[in-house]
């Protein structure tokens, strides 16, 4: 353990609101380590902009990413519900039920759904 990987966190989204979000494949060049990551942020006008600071930070740590695809989401804290849908004009659709299992890894007490509605 304590490798590099452990510091990177599964999921990081903004706590409320609707936005874009990505899913991420992160690997260590020649194989080995790897696992499948998810960002968004209202903060990203596109897709690409939340790629384009996500992957500077994970060559650092030794990592190459590949963007899986996109779409939104839709986080309401208050009723602690989760919603996934949408896709990425550049980045194509990611696969929804992915990202939402790897949501339910840290919002565990979270009613989350997926769809393939593009709003």
């Amino acid at each position: 353990g304590g490798s590099a990987m452990a510091a990177v966190r599964d999921v990081e989204i903004d706590p409320e609101g609707t936005f874009k979000y990505i899913l991420v494949h992160l690997q260590r060049p020649g194989g080995g380590e790897q696992r499948d990551i998810v960002r968004g942020t209202k903060a990203a006008e596109f897709h690409n902009h939340i790629f384009e600071k996500v992957n500077p930070e994970m060559e650092r740590l030794g990592y190459e990413c590949k963007c899986l695809g996109g779409g939104k989401i839709e986080h309401n804290s208050k009723d602690k519900k989760i919603r996934v849908f949408g896709l990425s004009t550049g980045y194509g659709k990611a696969d929804h039920s992915v990202t939402v299992e790897i949501l339910k890894k840290e919002y565990t007490d979270y009613e989350i759904t997926w769809s393939d509605d593009k709003k």
